[in-house]
């Protein structure tokens, strides 16, 4: 506990970086009356998701593209999910989005991130899986480590399969191409079915620009095309088994397919899931996930600097109440809980769906059809995220750590309970009957490895993403109790494997899927604003009546992750919108 007793001047100093990664209203300038466009970021129980940033990344293009706009945050910090919060004192959190991947690489370049501040730690290796076995003669258990060295990565899965080593590569080659092919569809709203099948001749040559991405995904497949519908609709394991034997290796490759999805590796779907995790990239090295200096809230402090640099007003402390609908039918502006109105031509809502048209929308605006349709939208969740203060860093019996210095497995997604897939089944199946997973799925990350902004001085922050649990257990509302009886349970398996770690702990904070909803706004605590299901995908994501990002309302748009192409710290819904509203401003320049 030593180390901890510095918390008091790390705090001082954590609440400055803090200020700065949350920026100031001070430095705003005074709410106008009027603007082109609004964009919500917050209000009564609707903060964004764990890729908020996107509204940021709206307002940029939209500025850019000459529209007067201003960003209403309801919280006092920036970021929405993809935030820094100082919990205790001194310790710095990503509480809620905690890797960086999948931001597009044109938004990172267009935006001029690193020069607004961005700045990301690259891991290698990446993932790190340890056994809960006893060593043999002695030694310890075993372990399984991958990076970008396909070498290393073969001597690692060597251990426990040499097939597996030696059709590795061609894996992760394969699975490359898959992702890479999906970029064009990132990149684009989806294909504009009415316009393509109605109208003019002209207005049909038109809209079928918008075959254009399709086509380039095509063209990228090639051959490949039936091995991409497969990923898109088969089980995970189902692909797995296909190309390798050991449960290790298996596991660890299955929690890329169910991380954050109430959904386990023998679903279909499961594959999707799988290549969404994947197809990121960061110092144009596919795949790779890093750390953000100072926490995820510095990808959002750049955003809204970067915004703020093309004139975009961005505004914290700024709680909508309801959208304003004229006697035309069309959007108005917005009116914050305080009473206060603003006016603009259009309004963009990086709310989810449910919140922006049940909770935010006038009664009697929208069809009895349509919200009939909005209450269909799946937000299942199986995620309860705990971050954890501890005054000394964890030691794995698979890679001790006795002296407490880092070991390169500390930079990893730490995965527990993940020996061989049937523990992953089991922790699903306990969610799915309505009870907290007895063996949860653990994804344990310790950024301050890496980034010493984080924690004092022989400290750490742990983020332990955990899966699985219900929104409600066996139909009634968390408490206070069971939530603290969950987190027991998962320091009790942390400890199994990192004897110590329980005595560690200085604090910890503790997200079940209501709370996410509650704090956040991610409605049913999911993570990416609604389930990445084939139901949910594409032309059908949030539905299919919804996917160009308008709205039933004129002037009324969605922006957030619950739109094409769906959740995670990426901007493309963001970047997607932008350009549909710029187009029917029919103000669009070069952006």
């Amino acid at each position: 506990m030593a180390a901890a007793a510095v918390w008091t001047d790390r705090g001082r100093r954590a609440k400055a970086l803090l200020r700065l990664l949350t920026g100031s209203r001070s430095r705003h300038t005074a709410l106008q009356p009027c603007y082109d466009a609004l964009i919500i970021g917050g209000g009564e129980k609707h903060r964004g998701g764990f890729g908020e940033e996107k509204l940021r990344c709206h307002a940029a293009y939209l500025q850019k593209g000459g529209v007067k706009t201003a960003v209403l945050e309801r919280r006092h910090v920036l970021g929405g999910a993809a935030v820094s919060e100082e919990i205790f004192p001194g310790f710095l959190f990503s509480r809620c989005s905690y890797l960086l991947s999948l931001l597009r690489p044109q938004i990172y370049r267009d935006l001029e991130l690193e020069k607004h501040g961005l700045k990301v730690y690259m891991r290698d290796p990446h993932s790190f899986t340890p056994m809960l076995e006893e060593g043999i003669k002695g030694a310890p258990p075993r372990s399984l480590t991958l990076g970008t060295d396909l070498a290393k990565n073969q001597n690692e899965i060597g251990k426990f399969s040499l097939k597996d080593a030696k059709a590795y590569p061609e894996f992760v080659a394969h699975l490359e191409k898959l992702a890479g092919a999906i970029h064009p569809l990132l990149d684009s709203p989806p294909v504009d079915i009415q316009g393509v099948t109605t109208g003019s001749p002209m207005k049909r040559l038109a809209a079928a620009k918008t075959l254009m991405p399709v086509v380039k995904c095509g063209v990228k497949l090639g051959g490949n095309i039936p091995d991409f519908y497969e990923i898109l609709t088969a089980p995970l394991m189902k692909i797995l088994i296909q190309w390798f034997d050991s449960e290790p290796l298996r596991a660890t490759l299955a929690t890329d397919g169910v991380i954050g999805a109430m959904t386990s590796p023998s679903n279909t779907g499961s594959g999707y899931v799988l290549l969404h995790h994947v197809m990121g990239e960061l110092e144009k090295e596919k795949g790779a996930w890093g750390y953000v200096e100072g926490g995820m809230g510095g990808v959002s402090k750049a955003i809204a600097k970067a915004a703020q640099s093309y004139g975009v007003e961005v505004f914290t402390e700024k709680d909508v109440g309801q959208i304003l609908v004229g006697s035309d039918g069309a959007a108005k502006g917005v009116v914050l809980k305080d009473g206060t109105e603003i006016h603009s031509k259009v309004v963009l809502s990086n709310a989810t769906p449910y919140v922006t048209f049940k909770n935010l929308t006038p009664k009697g605006a929208l069809s009895e059809e349509f919200t009939k349709a909005v209450d269909q939208i799946d937000y299942t969740s199986p995620v309860t995220k705990i971050n954890v203060a501890v005054d000394k860093l964890p030691s794995f019996l698979a890679s001790p750590t006795p002296d407490d210095k880092p070991g390169l497995h500390h930079q990893c997604s730490i995965h527990l309970n993940c020996e061989n897939v049937d523990l992953l089944e089991a922790a699903f199946k306990d969610a799915k009957n309505g009870r907290p997973s007895a063996r949860p799925m653990l994804e344990m990350t310790i950024p301050s490895v890496l980034d010493p902004t984080l924690a004092p001085p022989g400290c750490h922050v742990v983020s332990l993403f955990t899966q699985f649990t219900p929104y409600l257990i066996e139909g009634r509302e968390w408490t206070d109790q069971d939530r603290e009886a969950f987190a027991d349970t998962v320091f009790d398996w942390v400890e199994q494997y990192a004897p110590g770690f329980k005595t560690s702990v200085v604090g910890r904070d503790i997200l079940t899927p209501p709370d996410l909803e509650r704090i956040f706004g991610l409605t049913g605590g999911n993570i990416f604003h609604g389930s990445m299901s084939l139901d949910q995908l594409y032309l059908a994501r949030p539905l299919p009546s919804l996917s160009d990002y308008r709205s039933p309302i004129k002037g009324l748009y969605l922006c957030g992750s619950g739109c094409h192409p769906g959740g995670g710290v990426m901007g493309s819904p963001g970047w997607n919108a932008a350009l549909t509203v710029l187009s029917d401003m029919k103000c669009r320049r070069e952006i």
